[in-house]
């Protein structure tokens, strides 16, 4: 499960920023608390703000240091044998602020392992910029351990500590290293056990950017594993369709392409409805249902891995094209510890303030992001939020009123459209 997440001097994210999933002394909802080794964390964190504000950037921050986790290999070699610079996947920095603009970028992980693991907690993060990693780290700590964390490597430049690796692996990981690629991608592909399961954490956690046009085509092609050879699978999804839409009944599909592997490219999908006042059905393109229903299908197969392998799940703007009530189940799938047996987590955006007068969520569940004048964003907890008076927030507010009149701040400054005036 995923503890901590820290950044900093990532798009408009100037100064460090920590998304914090370890659950803190407050006494609403107790039943929310995951109790996994030393660790009390939190299966739900929905960020708030403005338009423009830096929602979508902080899970950008993440699924940077996901993508680089994953295809560091790529980068590196000879200049000769070099990809081109654009598969190097460089950070983008807060631009508006002459140092940062050419300072490193920095991305950290706290996590902690499942108990059939040994609920190990593991402090992983590199800083890098345009030229490649400028440090690497990664640090452990056992259940057992009342102490602090343990090194298993530390890399600063060219200088390395691989103290915490075994020494035939070390000599391996000095001569395949380049300065682009992380350890724990190389370390990874030399079947390092230790380093293996870092990478293999980040590969369990899933995105969905609805917004962004070629990914919304990509989700929306993707279907669930076995779908279409299985009808159990199938009726699975009708199952899931039935918490908002009990007139599909069920599907029918049919593959339509092929490629030279024999496996199914391409597939037709109908929804299958039942008549009104008759036995009879009546079917229509998949492609034809309304938004909603097209994408929580989309959302589906993201759904089943992550509560197969209890990832993270980030979802920028889940409450788009969704019934407040429905964004109300699919979070409650994710505190609900009979659905979600395996400890899944669910990190999202919103602009719906009706989720913060649902009676569901607690205060260190939910998060704001203020942006300044200046162009930074800073992200907060409505757990460590303090009024004028240096209060913090009581558990009995009306948090949705209090957040549309501008007491916890991240809402818009709002202006009529005068250039739209007649003179």
């Amino acid at each position: 499960m995923l503890l901590q997440f820290n950044f900093k001097n990532f798009k408009s994210f100037r100064d460090d920023t920590t998304l914090d999933l370890t659950a803190t002394k407050i006494s609403e909802y107790n039943n929310h608390v995951i109790s996994i080794g030393n660790e009390k964390v939190l299966p739900i964190a929905i960020i708030f703000g403005a338009n423009a504000c830096g929602k979508s950037n902080v899970l950008e921050a993440f699924r940077y240091m996901t993508t680089y986790v994953a295809s560091s290999l790529n980068y590196g070699g000879d200049e000769s044998k070099k990809k081109s610079k654009s598969e190097f996947i460089s950070p983008t920095p807060f631009l508006f602020d002459a140092n940062s603009k050419m300072a490193e970028s920095s991305f950290e992980v706290y996590f902690i392992s499942s108990e059939e693991s040994g609920a190990k907690s593991y402090n992983y993060g590199f800083t890098v910029n345009s030229s490649g990693i400028k440090e690497e780290w990664l640090n452990y700590k056992s259940k057992t351990s009342r102490g602090d964390y343990k090194r298993i490597f530390y890399r600063n430049g060219s200088e390395l500590d691989l103290s915490g690796i075994a020494p035939k692996s070390q000599e391996n990981l000095k001569i395949a290293l380049e300065r682009e690629t992380l350890i724990v991608s190389l370390g990874s592909k030399l079947k390092i056990a230790k380093l293996k399961l870092i990478r293999d954490w980040f590969m369990n956690n899933e995105f969905a950017d609805f917004g962004r046009p070629v990914e919304n085509y990509f989700l929306s092609e993707q279907l669930p594993d076995g779908f279409v050879e299985s009808k159990d699978v199938q009726n699975k999804v009708i199952s899931y369709f039935s918490a908002f839409d009990p007139s599909i009944i069920g599907f029918e599909v049919e593959p339509i392409e092929s490629d030279d592997d024999k496996k199914f490219s391409k597939v037709r999908i109908d929804t299958i409805h039942k008549m009104i006042d008759s036995d009879a059905t009546e079917t229509i393109p998949l492609k034809l249902e309304s938004a909603g229903t097209l994408k929580m299908f989309a959302l589906y197969p993201l759904l089943q891995e992550v509560l197969e392998t209890g990832g993270v799940l980030f979802v920028d703007e889940l409450n788009a094209r969704l019934h407040p009530l429905l964004v109300r189940t699919f979070v409650i799938t994710f505190l609900n510890q009979e659905t979600n047996p395996n400890h899944a987590q669910l990190v999202f955006t919103s602009h719906d303030s009706w989720q913060l007068n649902s009676n569901i969520l607690r205060r260190d569940e939910v998060w704001f992001i203020e942006k300044a004048s200046n162009g930074i964003s800073t992200l907060y907890s409505l757990a460590d939020f303090v009024d004028d008076d240096g209060v913090k927030i009581r558990k009995d507010e009306n948090f949705e009123k209090n957040y549309l009149l501008g007491k916890y701040g991240a809402i818009p400054t709002l202006q009529y459209f005068d250039m739209l005036r007649k003179e």
